[in-house]
């Protein structure tokens, strides 16, 4: 994974961003015929840069430019001029529509996916093991050129050549994007470029993250946020996750997060932490009224990319989800409680986060969803030096608890904490967990096979929790240590002294679960 190493893709994604929130912030209404005019902002003159042709990496710097705008990726035979379109976006009421995450065709690189491959670094030596082990034949010597051939039609990737090779000279290539996807729905078209199933795909955004070509990226309400923060009429409040702990750099310390938000044109903000309590009282309760006697077992709900897998792969389990309102839909519905009439933006480290706010009944609740790294651009835009914005108060409010979501165990610790206070005749309950959705596939797997009756069960669809979600900045690990220092001091540790306990009845009300 290229997580935490900042690349060029970057620096690319980053500049799409700005541009897109400096021309928000810059529109006054009328037509949008300069974004042609970015394209050649962010790469200028006539020399290439990161590909083969110029003319290449500016049409995809367009194509990039319509994602960050909410507008559909086009193809390479269908190609008009970057704004075609664009009164979609300037709709106040956009919401993302699917595909969610797409390929930018012509920025593919037709990487070859599950083949051995012999390097340079083969020695053509005398000895000659990988042609000695392999057990189909499909390995063989060329003495013009003094090194071994694998015949893909023969060879069955079993691995035992490059075992067996002492130079370490052969290797199996895997497609990045293939690799990262644990929903497998990544495969290549009639020219080899990356395709995603749409139907198995549940928009973790780990494909995004990992294409070393940035050919794959995600829809963004940048420029939507934007127009409602002008609107004087209607105040947007910023509802931030857990995971925002040192996103931002060391500039923004905790207590400059509100000044920070402030500067952007949000009314104000509340962390999404206070919302992950209210969902840890929800799911201790269900936990504790389902299982054993109703259910065999219970998962977690609050990760969208891990309870639609579930839904897609195990349509069986889909009662075991907990019915429990995610932490975002309930910070969002706490928020219009008390301002009435207002907009909340979520703004975390999530792709999937944006399908769930696009469906049916969750829409009301969250207006927009943007990622930290779009949030960054944002900031960019207007020109914010974090040096010199003023300490205000500091969020508070969240358990230490509430904030751990962020980290993979953290919610299942969380459920486990409230229960053993709230509901301890309980006694001890056992809790499995996976981060990754391989991992989680497999963890279901295992829970169909009975092997964890009794047991509450937590999936994040990112490796490491939320820390590692598509739109994060910084590395998880560094993340999850600014987090851990974040929780020791909270106002509270346990989500069952939360000062809003009262309300998570209310907030639920309706029978409107946020279940994917």
């Amino acid at each position: 994974m290229m997580r935490g190493i900042y690349t060029s893709i970057n620096t690319l994604r980053k500049q799409v961003y700005s541009e897109v929130a400096r021309l928000s912030y810059n529109y006054d209404g009328g037509e949008l015929e300069n974004m042609e005019a970015i394209a050649y902002k962010i790469i200028p003159g006539e020399v290439s840069k990161y590909r083969e042709s110029v003319f290449l990496e500016r049409a995809i710097v367009r194509e990039r430019l319509r994602l960050a705008m909410g507008l559909p990726v086009r193809s390479a035979d269908d190609m008009g001029p970057v704004n075609e379109g664009v009164e979609e976006a300037l709709k106040a009421e956009k919401f993302y529509e699917r595909p969610l995450v797409n390929v930018i065709k012509f920025a593919c690189h037709q990487c070859p996916d599950n083949v051995m491959v012999v390097t340079d670094a083969c020695q053509g030596c005398l000895a000659q093991p990988c042609r000695e082990v392999c057990p189909k034949d499909a390995v063989s010597f060329d003495f013009s050129g003094k090194h071994s051939n694998i015949d893909p039609s023969k060879c069955i990737k079993c691995g035992k050549c490059m075992q067996a090779c002492q130079y370490g000279a052969i290797v199996h290539l895997e497609r990045p994007c293939v690799k990262a996807c644990g929903m497998k729905a990544i495969k290549s078209d009639q020219y080899g470029r990356a395709d995603i199933d749409q139907d198995k795909c549940v928009s973790c955004g780990m494909c995004l993250a990992n294409c070393p070509f940035g050919a794959i990226a995600d829809k963004a309400q940048i420029f939507q946020t934007i127009q409602a923060i002008k609107d004087s009429k209607t105040p947007v409040y910023a509802a931030i996750a857990p995971a925002v702990s040192g996103q931002f750099g060391s500039g923004l310390t905790p207590g400059k997060i509100r000044s920070a938000f402030k500067a952007l044109g949000f009314e104000d903000v509340m962390e999404v932490a206070i919302g992950a309590d209210l969902c840890t009282l929800d799911e201790a309760k269900d936990f504790v009224e389902n299982v054993p006697d109703k259910l065999p077992w219970m998962a977690t709900s609050c990760c969208p990319a891990w309870a639609s897998m579930a839904k897609k792969l195990f349509p069986q389990f889909k009662d075991n989800i907990s019915m429990a309102l995610t932490p975002m839909v309930l910070t969002a519905r706490l928020l219009k409680k008390q301002h009435p009439g207002c907009k909340v933006a979520f703004i975390g480290p999530c792709a999937a986060k944006k399908n769930e706010a696009s469906r049916r009944t969750i829409r009301s609740d969250v207006d927009f969803v943007l990622t930290f790294e779009e949030v960054m651009g944002m900031f960019d835009a207007r020109e914010i030096d974090f040096e010199e914005l003023p300490e205000a108060e500091v969020m508070h409010g969240a358990s230490g608890d509430g904030r751990g979501f962020a980290v993979a165990g953290g919610v299942a610790q969380a459920v486990v904490n409230c229960i053993r206070e709230l509901y301890p005749e309980m006694g001890e309950v056992k809790v499995e967990r996976a981060d990754g959705l391989d991992n989680c596939r497999k963890l279901l797997m295992l829970a169909k096979a009975g092997k964890y009756n009794g047991y509450l069960l937590e999936g994040m669809g990112c490796p490491g929790g939320c820390v590692s979600g598509a739109g994060t900045v910084v590395s998880s690990v560094k993340t999850a240590n600014d987090i851990k220092a974040h929780m020791k001091v909270s106002t509270h540790q346990h989500a069952f002294e939360s000062d809003y306990r009262e309300l998570a009845d209310v907030l639920a009300e309706d029978d409107i679960k946020a279940k994917v």
